[in-house]
């Protein structure tokens, strides 16, 4: 009776001694303070070692990140994906630029841009980490804006080309560009200089248009679902970098329209499923290379060149 907390007959009856709820707290703080050796290191420090306090990602940890443009899932339309910038359409919502902003702006610069007054500038501009080339009806302000916007090391150049989709026309990573078989020669010779690139007229799947239906970086590439065996190791030697043929957006054709990927990044449309997810973050290998890791690739491969 006494355990349950029943007062004796006869005996007064009072609460049993129980110690006060501050008294209480600053008995455990202490005896925190006692198990914790390191809870005189920063929060960030302290993080590192202790899984159960969330620190800063990794950069290992990447993957593709499902965006919208306005309700589009067609984000290659709308932005152009780099290893030295990003590109962004002007007006609209700013949440498709957040989203960019918030994955990318540690590491490179994004920019809000339009050609020629027009939002779509992932299918007229092509470029890599070396240069960024835009078509004829570019006005000089735009023009101005990007070469003020963008790192010293990039070169912007106008190109007269009557297929003025650039983006549509051309695919290219830091090394080697695959370029519409109706291009002209001149422009050919301007991607080879201002781009640094090698390239190749090709075709996709018997499909002109290289820029829509294919995408890779230095890392891999995806290519047209419809794309042969015997084609998809000839544009591998070509590349020398690994390609599958596959989709986005659940089974869209136009890669070049629903993505935009570099080296450690990819943002994809909403409607593209968890299979196609995987394909990209393998082909792409968006694990295995963080910023860090890239631009010490870029720094060895510079020092190279210069030595």
């Amino acid at each position: 009776r006494a355990e349950c907390g029943l007062a004796r007959r006869g005996a007064p009856w009072s609460p049993p001694h129980r110690p006060r709820e501050s008294a209480l707290r600053s008995h455990l703080d202490r005896q925190a303070d006692q198990r914790t050796p390191d809870s005189g290191r920063p929060q960030q420090e302290r993080a590192a070692g202790n899984p159960r306090i969330r620190g800063p990602r990794p950069p290992e940890a990447n993957m593709a990140t499902r965006c919208q443009w306005e309700g589009s899932n067609e984000v290659g339309v709308f932005s152009l994906l780099t290893n030295g910038y990003a590109l962004c359409a002007q007006g609209g919502s700013e949440n498709f630029y957040s989203v960019l902003e918030q994955e990318l702006a540690d590491h490179i610069p994004v920019v809000h841009a339009s050609i020629a007054g027009c939002r779509f500038v992932g299918r007229v501009a092509v470029g890599n980490r070396h240069g960024l080339l835009v078509p004829s009806t570019t006005t000089d302000q735009e023009l101005q804006h990007l070469r003020n916007s963008l790192p010293d090391r990039v070169v912007v150049q106008r190109v007269e080309e009557r297929l003025s989709a650039l983006g549509n026309c051309i695919a290219c990573n830091d090394h080697v560009g695959l370029v519409h078989t109706d291009l002209d020669r001149e422009t050919e010779d301007i991607i080879s200089d201002v781009l640094r690139v090698e390239v190749f007229r090709q075709t996709i799947a018997g499909n002109a248009l290289v820029g829509s239906y294919s995408k890779f970086t230095n890392q891999g590439g995806l290519v047209h679902p419809r794309t042969t065996v015997e084609d998809l190791e000839e544009l591998s030697s070509l590349l020398q970098v690994p390609l599958v043929a596959g989709s986005i957006n659940r089974g869209s054709d136009v890669i070049g329209g629903g993505m935009v990927v570099n080296d450690w990044a990819a943002f994809v449309g909403m409607d593209t499923t968890a299979t196609e997810i995987s394909v990209v973050e393998g082909i792409f290998k968006l694990h295995e290379a963080g910023p860090s890791v890239i631009t010490g690739e870029m720094r060895t491969s510079l020092l190279d060149h210069l030595a």
